[in-house]
């Protein structure tokens, strides 16, 4: 009799301890969810509308800014290195817009920093907008979008930053301003 005790005791308990981690694996799933599939199309002005990925920015229209514009940035490899180890805890949607310049500069610049990092680029979701800074699908709807290009920052589904339109330092110092928890306003940001 004891030793069937002993048993249902340890198979319980071992039954608490799984389902403990079953739950913890599933939040951490809810937590951070990969990127939309890629969609953007050219429109009629010749401008890349919808989701897009850096693959999209290799079309003739796009490349030679593109390419030019990551190949000659240099980024702070010491500010990637404190980056690394953080980076990977958050999700990110971006919207630029392939007929502004600041986006031009910036987002190959903002792809650089990401594989420098080693950031999973699966949650990394791009939004390609017109000069009205809208889709036809509004995928820009909710996201207080005032400036290309934005990046937002999410961990744990809620936004704890974004980046809109040029540093105030540099694009990786703000981008980890921004991924430890220190104060950083946006250029834009008016609040106190």
């Amino acid at each position: 009799m004891k030793y069937l005790v002993l048993i249902l005791s340890t198979v319980i308990l071992a039954a608490c301890n799984s389902k403990k981690s079953a739950l913890e694996l599933k939040t951490e799933v809810i937590k951070r969810l990969p990127a939309k599939e890629a969609n953007a199309e050219k429109n009629d002005r010749g401008y890349l509308i919808g989701i897009a990925n850096k693959e999209m920015f290799q079309d003739p229209s796009y490349k030679g800014w593109y390419n030019s514009r990551y190949s000659e940035y240099n980024v702070d490899e010491e500010t990637i290195t404190k980056l690394k180890p953080v980076i990977n805890n958050y999700t990110i949607k971006g919207f630029m817009g392939t007929w502004c310049g600041d986006s031009k500069r910036n987002v190959p610049r903002f792809y650089k920093i990401l594989e420098e990092a080693g950031f999973d680029e699966n949650y990394f979701e791009l939004v390609t907008v017109g000069r009205n800074k809208k889709t036809p699908d509004n995928l820009q709807e909710g996201f207080d979008l005032l400036r290309v290009p934005t990046f937002i920052f999410y961990k744990n589904g809620k936004e704890v930053g974004r980046f809109v339109e040029r540093p105030r330092e540099t694009i990786e110092k703000d981008i980890l301003k921004i991924v430890t928890g220190e104060p950083y306003k946006h250029s834009y940001d008016k609040s106190e």
